[in-house]
């Protein structure tokens, strides 16, 4: 790209910007406060602030402008690169052929840092205008305890902040903003606002109403059963590859003219399927593409056991026979078949997903996957295996059999994963395991040799599928099949044996 002057981003130097570069088309001044957004990073501005700066350059959504707030130490970061180009971005969107596409995103009005703006905060999420309270918080954000399922009570960060309300301290979480931003206005006698979660979990609204209740219910049990009851939580399905923002974005973005603080990059693809399930009105998200459904599980469960599995499928064998990104193994016709062949077991386990063409789907999915532009690293897609198999393979692996079918390819998925956890790879150096169980992995991972089914007798993991011999007799056939041969070879075996049995 031709070398050119760096211009700051600023709202007055909006006008003088790159030719190329899109920006708003609206009077940002008439944009009003409607949305607060807990978790203000690359996805949610590569996502949920696109869409809206989609509709306010379509002269609608002007009353539904977001104000950001963070609560992590993390976050003041994020505040100071905002506010100094007033809350201005560059959305840099790029395509698989090495295309760039450069975009002012306008959307977000103001952006606090809670821990030194804690009473403007409650201002803002108190106001009659304040209508949506929307959550990108990360899985970990939620305070879920892995074991039980249920909010973490014992966190100490979540004892100490219910503490110091009996001395009249401030909130410190989200799930304290949340919960007292709504009992006040239980008490100003104004409706609760929305809570829409926009992560990347299954049932992200009900887990959200799972956490924020849980919450209140450690210091006031009625105004728990006032959010539970009375407070919307719309759950959501969203997608779009947003890898984290390095020096290459920053440099492609000057080559556009301009100087950012803190762009961020994304792929071209994005989705976002919608509960429409709102108490205070709503964006009108459907007229820029956002699905708007009354039932989000087909299209999550489609997401999990096409997309998020399709990840497991590439990560763990891709690492093995010596790749590093995602790219790398979805450009190889070998990793192309074996992901074909596990979405032809996938897809019979998905009810009908309605306004979806599932053959188109799993098309763009090689796409994305292929695109070396995201450089997205086998090592991110392999970590968490104990939260990420269980979720997005097992689930398929039941299914089937259930139907006396045995998922050759799903299984194949696990093995590829037991065998990563040994922590040697095939040269005999060593695998960096990241794992939130990771002693219980490797503890497992190492007892292989003697006991193939070590990994998979984990019940918090599979269930009870050791005891099953169907899946026990495949599983151990192509772990010690994995071990004799390589993974390279293993797959090329695997693409020319029958797709189940």
């Amino acid at each position: 790209m031709e070398s050119v002057k760096a211009t700051p981003l600023s709202q007055k130097t909006l006008a003088d910007l790159d030719p190329r570069v899109a920006r708003p088309k609206y009077d940002r001044s008439e944009v009003s406060v409607g949305i607060v957004h807990f978790g203000v990073g690359g996805f949610h501005r590569a996502h949920q602030a696109m869409y809206l700066d989609e509709l306010m350059n379509r002269g609608e959504a002007r009353e539904w402008g977001v104000c950001g707030v963070g609560v992590m130490p993390s976050d003041k970061a994020m505040q100071d690169a905002l506010s100094k180009q007033d809350h201005l971005y560059t959305l840099l969107v790029k395509d698989g052929s090495g295309g760039l596409d450069a975009r002012v995103i306008g959307s977000i009005k103001d952006y606090l840092y809670a821990p030194e703006n804690q009473q403007r905060v409650l201002e803002v999420m108190t106001a009659p205008t304040t209508r949506i309270v929307s959550l990108t918080v990360t899985e970990g954000g939620y305070n879920i305890d892995n074991a039980t399922g249920a909010f973490d009570v014992d966190n100490p960060v979540i004892k100490a902040e219910v503490a110091g309300y009996a001395k009249g301290e401030p909130p410190v979480t989200m799930y304290g903003y949340v919960a007292t931003a709504l009992q006040l206005r239980r008490e100003r006698g104004l409706a609760p606002f929305t809570v829409m979660s926009c992560d990347n979990i299954q049932s992200n609204g009900d887990v959200a109403r799972s956490s924020i209740a849980s919450f209140a219910g450690l210091y006031d049990p009625e105004l728990a059963q006032y959010i539970r009851t009375e407070v919307p939580f719309p759950n959501a399905m969203v997608d779009r590859i947003t890898p984290v923002t390095t020096p290459d974005v920053l440099e492609a973005v000057a080559g556009f003219g301009i100087d950012d603080a803190w762009p961020v990059a994304c792929e071209p693809f994005t989705q976002w399927v919608l509960q429409d399930s709102f108490g205070s009105g709503r964006p009108a998200f459907e007229e820029v593409g956002v699905q708007m459904v009354a039932d989000v599980e087909p299209y999550e469960l489609m997401k999990l056991r096409l997309l998020n599995a399709g990840h497991q499928a590439i990560a763990y064998a891709g690492h093995l026979v010596g790749y590093t990104y995602a790219h790398e193994t979805a450009q190889d016709e070998l990793f192309v078949q074996f992901l074909r062949d596990y979405w032809d077991e996938a897809r019979p386990t998905l009810a009908p997903v309605e306004g979806i063409d599932v053959d188109q789907y799993c098309d763009t999915l090689i796409e994305r996957f292929a695109n070396p532009q995201v450089r997205d690293t086998l090592a991110r897609l392999a970590s968490y295996g104990s939260d990420r198999i269980p979720k997005f393979v097992v689930p398929v692996i039941r299914a089937n059999l259930a139907n006396d079918v045995v998922s050759t390819r799903a299984i194949a998925i696990a093995v590829t994963w037991a065998r990563y956890a040994e922590a040697i790879d095939e040269q005999g150096g060593p695998i960096t395991v990241v794992d939130v169980e990771l002693e219980d992995v490797l503890a497992r991972g190492a007892q292989q040799s003697a006991d193939p089914l070590a990994l998979a007798r984990s019940t918090r993991w599979f269930g009870s599928l050791a005891d099953d011999p169907r899946f026990a007799a495949v599983y151990t056939e192509q772990l010690a099949l994995i071990h004799e041969i390589g993974a390279r070879e293993f797959l090329t075996r695997l693409n020319a044996s029958p797709k189940s049995l």
